[in-house]
């Protein structure tokens, strides 16, 4: 079995995410990076694949340039992955989909629900294959979450607390990975509730099953200035009648990235944390608790086919990442990867911030969420 050629848009000098992708998608060995757009300067692009030690001259300057350059070459690329600020995801991927490549995109799927409207038509009508990093469902205990309450193990789900503070931008933006973030044009219409916001929105769907009906939304821009929202607050309802919270921030002093989900049915409860990813709560109604770890002989097939090590050798984020590109690869070649989103989901993830946006600003009280 030949590895997968991946080819990566953006990604290039001082970027955080793209040297993460490529991490992840090489980790099992079954994808390999081997072109580019690192940037649209193409000695940034150069010294871009001189840090990923792939060939200068698979590094280009423009998406053309590359599509035309791999499809000449027998072993050219596989697909994409769009790794690029908010507002060039459509671009890149609509280019993609033309060229005939199956694309990964990083989370948001696009900067405005309309684009993102557009870009789903477009997937339909190429019909290939396309995912989008939605990290922490990666992990083991996420999709063992999942399992558990899908069989019932906490009943009927009640209730839904998820959390993701942060404390990075709590001053004014500084350098390449702030300034882009708070900025409308780059970001698109929501600040931290599409950075992270969205990421608790999307596990609370992906862990529980349900999906969110409509919402009551409080964002704010509170350092000064600021064009985005820094700091959120909003209320759930679910389609099976379950309430939920949803908290985001990235302006809580001292915290780094808190994801924290916590769900409760008629029957019990589940508590996990990113930043301790390897074990998870899981409450009684009788008042026991047991502590479920990464490696655990009563896991499920599922989580247990993407844990790589024994119990007690911790797996993280990069495992998480992983995870997902693991299942990318399964569907290029035809395979079930029954955890891999796409762009149903991501289409639900910017309906969430462009309903959350606008409920805000119009103070306008429980609003539908409505593709």
């Amino acid at each position: 079995m030949r590895r997968l050629r991946m080819g990566m848009i953006g990604g290039g000098p001082g970027a955080f995410i793209g040297p993460v992708h490529r991490f992840a998608a090489e980790l099992d060995r079954e994808i390999e990076l081997v072109a580019g757009v690192f940037s649209s300067d193409p000695d940034r692009s150069r010294s871009a694949a001189a840090q990923y030690l792939i060939d200068p001259a698979r590094a280009y300057g423009s998406l053309d340039e590359m599509f035309a350059a791999e499809k000449a070459r027998e072993d050219g690329i596989d697909f994409v992955s769009v790794v690029t600020p908010n507002h060039n995801h459509l671009p890149s991927a609509r280019a993609a989909l033309a060229a005939g490549l199956p694309v990964m995109t990083d989370k948001p799927l696009t900067a405005t629900l309309a684009e993102a409207q557009e870009l789903a038509g477009l997937v339909a009508s190429a019909g290939l294959p396309f995912g989008v990093t939605f990290t922490y469902t990666g992990y083991p205990l996420v999709r063992e979450m999942r399992e558990r309450i899908a069989a019932g193990a906490i009943g009927t789900l009640r209730k839904v607390v998820v959390e993701y503070p942060q404390g990075w931008l709590s001053q004014p933006a500084e350098g390449k990975q702030a300034e882009w973030r708070v900025d409308p044009a780059q970001a698109g219409a929501g600040g931290c509730i599409g950075d992270i916001g969205v990421h608790a929105f999307n596990l609370a769907e992906f862990v529980t099953g349900q999906k969110v009906k409509c919402l009551l939304a409080d964002l704010a821009a509170v350092v000064p200035n600021r064009a985005l929202d820094d700091d959120c607050a909003v209320l759930l309802r679910f389609a099976n009648g379950a309430r939920g919270v949803l908290l985001a921030s990235q302006i809580e002093v001292g915290e780094l990235n808190g994801l924290r989900i916590r769900c409760y049915g008629d029957k019990g409860g589940m508590n996990w944390k990113q930043e301790e990813p390897n074990s998870f709560l899981q409450h009684q109604a009788d008042g026991r608790t047991e502590v479920v770890r990464a490696g655990d002989a009563s896991l499920g097939p599922l989580a247990a086919s993407f844990t790589r090590t024994p119990g007690g050798h911790p797996e993280g984020y990069l495992e998480a990442f992983a995870n997902i590109y693991r299942d990318f690869a399964a569907k290029l070649r035809g395979e079930d990867a029954p955890c891999l989103l796409g762009i149903a989901e991501g289409l639900r993830g910017m309906a969430f911030i462009d309903t959350a946006v606008r409920a805000s600003n119009a103070e306008a009280g429980w609003v539908d969420l409505n593709v």
